[in-house]
């Protein structure tokens, strides 16, 4: 039995609707392609007019996505990263927008999420204490050595 596909022209139609309402990376959009049954062939053909035609464009993706997981779900830059590679976009392209992270914001940002967390615990050992702040914002992404001085301070 023959495989049905969804023609191109409709594949690309859904696929510019998707990137006009937000960034997406060629990672995402393949995978669209993918659960929309177009035809593997076509999927390269559609990448590259939405790449010539400015619907995705990975660099300005990184930095959205950078920006709006640090901000808004206090992610550490170990997660942030790791979530980008996943997507199989290039390391220099995340390198790039993680060092625009101001340092300053960034250690903010951890102790305050180390703080919040801090008082929502019942712990009184202050070594299990210790344990599961470090636990917690290790899980957020931050780096061991910035959540050691956090917390010893």
């Amino acid at each position: 039995m023959e495989q049905k596909y969804i023609k191109y022209k409709k594949a690309l139609n859904k696929a510019m609707f998707l990137c006009s309402k937000s960034e997406k990376c060629k990672f995402d959009i393949q995978k669209k392609l993918y659960d929309w049954k177009a035809n593997p062939f076509e999927h390269e053909k559609i990448i590259e007019y939405l790449e010539k035609n400015k619907y995705i464009d990975e660099e300005r993706y990184v930095k959205f996505y950078v920006n709006d997981k640090f901000k808004y779900n206090k992610w550490g830059k170990i997660k942030i990263k790791t979530m980008l590679f996943q997507k199989k976009i290039p390391e220099k392209l995340i390198n790039g927008a993680l060092n625009k992270i101001n340092n300053q914001n960034y250690l903010e940002m951890l102790k305050n999420v180390i703080s919040k967390k801090e008082k929502s615990l019942q712990e009184t050992n202050p070594y299990k204490l210790k344990a599961k702040l470090i636990q917690f914002a290790s899980s957020r992404g931050f780096e061991p050595d910035i959540i050691m001085k956090i917390i010893e301070n």
